[in-house]
């Protein structure tokens, strides 16, 4: 992305200065004049940083985490003459993610919301509460630090907050 930035200022900033040495009149441009073209040429700058902003973040949550869930044997069943556990996908509610969460204070699970939200993970309210936005922010930010595999214990869980925290 960052290259495509430089070639629009580039070439945003060689239009500027070709149409304006051309229509440049024979007094010399007062404080004003160049004023009003920093704050032009300012302006154009800030759109297109915040153009390239807008596309990584469509980017970064262009594909949802897969959720990680623990399977809970449900019921036998009989499938075939044979019997079979059904697998019953468990709640994110229920999860090490979720029970680590809720064990800390409010402020520091707002902390944690905010962090995760600063580097573009979590989009929801910053509330303290854990549901599907923070379960899937944090799910989302473990696996980019390579931290994936403490998804499934309480212990694992409370070293990504504390990393997130402290």
């Amino acid at each position: 992305m960052l290259p495509k930035f430089h070639t629009a200022l580039v070439t945003t900033v060689t239009v500027l200065a070709l149409g304006l040495g051309a229509a440049q009149p024979a007094v010399a441009w007062g404080q004003r004049e160049q004023d009003t073209l920093k704050g032009a040429v300012g302006a154009l700058v800030l759109k297109a940083i915040i153009d390239d902003a807008r596309r990584d973040r469509a980017l970064i949550y262009h594909e949802p985490p897969a959720p990680v869930y623990r399977v809970i044997p449900d019921e036998p069943r009989h499938y075939h003459g044979h019997t079979h556990a059904k697998p019953k996908a468990q709640s994110i509610y229920h999860t090490p993610l979720a029970r680590a969460f809720n064990s800390y204070p409010r402020a520091e699970r707002r902390l944690i919301q905010r962090r995760l939200a600063q580097w573009g993970y979590y989009r929801g309210g910053i509330d303290g509460s854990f549901g599907p936005g923070t379960y899937s922010a944090v799910v989302a930010y473990a696996r980019d630090e390579g931290q994936g595999r403490n998804l499934g214990t309480t212990a694992g869980a409370f070293g990504i907050y504390d990393g997130l925290i402290y």
